[in-house]
């Protein structure tokens, strides 16, 4: 895989109904319905919508055998009106209702956390080697009779691996890690294999995307030492809605998508399922535009670990570097300066022009022909002007650089100035494997000055600065490159918002906590709840809370799981009920749905309270 050069990965073919995937195939879009899959004219009609916007493939919950019949009804009624969207059953905990919607959708998700094994009770249980090979051969004959069914009826699988809902079994040997996600995943994929049956589509999802990037790159490539091709869906699971759905899946996404994984995605948001499919559209055409690019003559540094990347080693400076959390810098080049209090700047680039009334708490960068020394202000240079550096008593200086102005000279330079901070640039239509270049020349030279990226812009609408943005700072994001980033977006949104935007990328790749984290799921039929409402509640009487992780989940299915990750935990429980979590531990169950937001506010105020 070239970290430099988009080229997308080969894999396998996959028929699902009259629309493949994989192999040559363009990155197909997909959406889940909310409707109850009972209700088969809610569901025809919601289906029509997401079909309406683009959605090419939709899924829907099966929680029972009643669900999946109803596929037939709804299928046959989607056919009869000229809708020929393939269909796809989402199975939990249940293998005979796999074995229905086999007959009727085209193509049914399984998820090998809880399709054999029970579901998951988060207790420390012990396997010995005979009762861990014994649990495998009972998930082999049973996964067994589902693949004949699949088999004599074309009908395609996905093998869905979540976080949240890893078995017992598997957590007993590999933990709560990547590595045990790939493996869930890969016991089903070899028995896939023994039984030749290759319409496989893999899906290993998280709410933290870097768990989720790290764990894409590890299965594929397992996948690729024993000998397998099949197509990836892709998608960040629990991401939330508003800026945090959209900005969570284009960095995750977006990373893998940069990489050329993918065949394909799902924006997960908490919002009507027909809006997922615009956003999925803008992230997957922006990163397949880099295809037949100019090729970058760049090389992997011999210290970097792709599958297992940390962060790059830098000499810290200031609040730049180190172990210190990445700094965001501003861009203002005209008056009057705006900024919002909760996303304030560490630094602000001014190009030449200074003001005359500067704010205390503003520390500012200067262009170094334009510098004179004043206090909270320091020079930028750029490569025409590096011979006059060592001249500059300033104690932080930026460098500007692009990949290709990276010489033995600038090199040399950096050498005798660990202290300068590097700011990457790039226009390059694959900006991402320019600026990963500058990273793996600075590491390939034992350079450790810090690195910050710069990304321009000129977006008008929010929603498509967020998806670029985000997706062009997944890898190095991921990658352990990033020591701080800066936008510039030179259209009509606010300086503010763009300053947000910088700081909810550092936040959804876990970087640096400035606000309040939301992890919420999309909601389907299993919903128990108005989720839309409920996390509307939720956000504004908790939004002040910074750091903290919430969990807003509609049911159980990958509730306690998905929240390992959060601090507090809101699940459905039961029609109108709602049951509350620390961590993985319930607190409350069963709660009125109408007391249930200011129970848990109560919790978190009184637990707070006694730290």
């Amino acid at each position: 895989m070239d970290l430099f050069n988009y080229q997308r990965r080969k894999s396998g073919t996959v028929n699902v109904g009259a629309t493949p995937l994989g192999g040559s195939y363009p990155i197909r879009l997909q959406s889940m319905t909310n409707t109850s899959t009972r209700d088969t004219e809610g569901s025809v009609e919601q289906i029509k919508r997401i079909v309406e916007v683009g959605g090419e493939y939709v899924r829907l919950t099966t929680q029972g055998v009643a669900e999946a019949e109803n596929l037939q009804h709804i299928n046959a009624a989607l056919r009869k009106d000229g809708c020929m969207v393939p269909l796809v059953a989402d199975v939990h905990f249940n293998p005979a209702v796999a074995d229905v919607a086999a007959l009727y959708a085209e193509k049914v998700r399984i998820n090998p956390g809880n399709y054999v094994d029970p579901a998951r009770k988060f207790e420390q249980l012990e396997y010995t080697d005979e009762e861990y090979a014994q649990e495998l051969q009972r998930l082999r004959e049973r996964f067994v009779q589902f693949l004949q069914i699949c088999k004599k009826h074309h009908t395609a699988i996905r093998i869905g691996v979540n976080h949240g809902s890893l078995s017992d079994r598997i957590m007993s040997r590999y933990g709560d890690t990547p590595e045990g996600m790939v493996e869930s995943c890969m016991e089903y994929l070899r028995i896939c294999m023994e039984e030749q049956f290759k319409d496989v589509v893999i899906s290993i999802k998280a709410s933290n995307a870097s768990v989720m990037v790290r764990t894409v790159r590890l299965l594929v490539d397992m996948m690729n030492r024993e000998g397998m091709d099949f197509p990836l869906h892709l998608g960040v699971t629990e991401a939330g809605e508003g800026e945090d759905g959209r900005i969570k899946s284009a960095l995750g996404i977006g990373a893998l998508l940069a990489d050329g994984y993918g065949d394909t995605i799902r924006v997960s948001l908490s919002e009507a399922p027909e809006a997922e499919i615009p956003v999925a559209r803008k992230l997957r055409d922006y990163v397949t535009a880099r295809q037949l690019h100019l090729p970058i003559q760049a090389a992997t540094a011999p210290s970097f670990d792709y599958l297992h990347p940390v962060r790059r080693e830098t000499k810290p400076v200031h609040n730049i570097g180190g172990k210190q959390v990445p700094v965001v810098i501003a861009a203002r080049f005209s008056e009057p300066y705006t900024f919002n209090p909760d996303f304030m700047p560490d630094y602000v680039y001014v190009g030449r022009n200074l003001p005359a009334e500067r704010r205390a708490d503003v520390q500012y960068i200067v262009d170094a022909d334009a510098w004179t020394g004043l206090p909270n202000t320091y020079p930028a240079y750029k490569k025409e002007f590096l011979p006059f550096i060592s001249m500059n008593p300033a104690p932080l200086k930026f460098l500007f650089i692009t990949y290709r102005n990276l010489n033995e000279e600038v090199l040399a330079c950096l050498k005798y100035h660990p202290g300068v901070v590097v700011i990457s640039q790039s226009n390059h239509i694959n900006r991402v494997g320019e600026q990963r270049a500058v990273a793996h020349k600075l590491m390939t030279n034992d350079l450790h000055n810090p690195l910050i990226f710069i990304q321009h812009y000129a977006e008008q609408e929010l929603e498509d600065l967020q998806i670029r943005a985000a997706a062009d700072m997944g890898p190095l994001v991921f990658d352990g490159l990033c020591d701080g980033i800066m936008l510039y977006n030179n259209g009509r949104l606010t300086d503010p918002v763009v300053d947000q935007t910088a700081f909810s990328i550092l936040q959804a790749g876990r970087l640096r906590m400035v606000k309040t984290e939301y992890i919420s799921c999309p909601g389907c039929g299993r919903t128990l709840y108005n989720l839309e409402e409920t996390i509307a509640r939720i956000k504004a009487a908790t939004a002040h809370l910074k750091g903290l992780k919430i969990g807003i989940m509609g049911c159980i299915v990958n509730g306690p799981g998905e929240m390992a990750d959060a601090d507090y935990g809101y699940v459905g429980a039961g029609r109108g009920k709602v049951s509350l979590y620390k961590q993985k531990q319930c607190i409350e169950k069963n709660i009125p749905e109408e007391q249930a937001v200011e129970r848990l506010l109560r919790f978190i105020e009184e637990d707070r309270a006694n730290r």
